[in-house]
């Protein structure tokens, strides 16, 4: 694997590409200098210091050549959300917080590694959509984190980008580039949204249905960002204090999106009861049936399914089929017509 590096400090610089030089090819400049060359990258390092505006304008004029390279891995030495989010919106596909150890580094590299063969089109176009919904997930997450109002356009614009790319190339490539380019909060979201479209097309629902769809899954989890990035991203089990705060992450992006021009009263509803359930089991409300909205029954099996199949450091993903057994089990809780119209995506799409 060829590994491009790029540092705002020569000691930076040099530091990772000592860490390389034994695995990989390595080539690297100065960020004021940088410029990628040969298409034979295969990941490209960013260490710089996010919070100047010289090193975000450079690395933004990067960003068209960056986006070719399948895995690109930020270091960030900032310990905030702010800087982890930020790169993410500077098209990262991976952050690890500094200073970073050379076994950390070569692990993350060797990690859901790219194959050598040329992508066919239908990756590379679910690669760019991908690319598209982290964005936006970056830039709602920072302007969450700023207090600053959340790009509803920019949004649904992503949205509608992921559907065009699930309905022309269908959820398997999807669901394939996802799990391998991303991570995290924004590989869940980038599923749930994808699960969540398919599922809509499978029902032939309307098109207008559909948007509020996408939409409702864009949103879904923007209460995240008030969560403490050390629970959110924690490496195994939640305590009972953590996981009653995770729990107030649909009330908090309900709060977040309450009033904001265009996000109707449905998508709030979405935002705030994605985790409820038939029974009155779930949470915030505790709602029953009569209470739970399609479009919430929908995203909630939607949602259920993408946690168990993704694939996170700590845990191993389930497959397609093992997931959908769970569904299954979770009598009382979710409509159960539902979970069966949702085999075919489950295990087939």
């Amino acid at each position: 694997m060829s590994v491009y590096v790029v540092a705002d400090t020569q000691a930076g610089l040099s530091s990772l590409c000592a860490m390389l030089e034994p695995k990989h090819p390595v080539t690297g400049d100065l960020l004021g200098a940088a410029s990628i060359r040969g298409n034979d990258i295969a990941a490209v390092i960013v260490n710089a210091d996010l919070r100047v505006v010289d090193n975000i304008t450079a690395l933004k004029a990067m960003s068209a050549a960056f986006s070719r390279i399948p895995k690109r891995i930020f270091v960030v030495n900032e310990r905030t959300r702010l800087a982890v989010v930020q790169a993410y919106a500077l098209g990262a596909t991976h952050a690890l917080l500094g200073p970073v150890k050379p076994a950390q580094l070569l692990a993350k590299l060797a990690q859901g590694e790219t194959p050598s063969i040329v992508p066919s089109e239908p990756a590379s176009s679910a690669r760019e959509a991908a690319s598209v919904g982290a964005a936006s997930f970056a830039s709602m997450f920072s302007a969450v984190t700023c207090g600053w109002a959340v790009n509803v356009a920019e949004a649904k614009d992503a949205g509608n980008v992921i559907a065009e790319t699930i309905a022309e190339h269908g959820l398997s490539d999807w669901l394939a580039t996802v799990r391998r380019h991303h991570e995290g909060t924004y590989q869940h979201c980038l599923l749930v949204t994808g699960i969540a479209v398919d599922f809509g097309l499978s029902l032939r629902m309307a098109k207008a249905d559909i948007e509020r769809l996408y939409a409702a899954a864009m949103f879904h989890d923007l209460g995240k960002a008030r969560i403490p990035l050390a629970v959110l991203d924690k490496p195994g089990k939640l305590d009972a204090e953590e996981r009653a705060l995770i729990e107030t992450h649909p009330a908090a992006g309900h709060a977040v999106l309450k009033g904001t021009p265009g996000v109707s009263a449905e998508i709030l509803d979405a935002v705030r009861h994605h985790h409820e359930f038939l029974d009155g089991s779930g949470y915030p409300d505790g709602l029953c049936a009569e209470s739970i909205s399609d479009i919430v029954r929908i995203l909630t099996i939607s949602d259920i399914f993408s946690a168990l199949i993704e694939r996170r450091t700590y845990k191993q993903a389930m497959s397609r089929a093992a997931a959908y057994e769970v569904l299954q089990g979770m009598k009382g809780k979710l409509e159960r017509p539902l979970v069966e119209a949702f085999r075919d995506v489950a295990l087939n799409r």
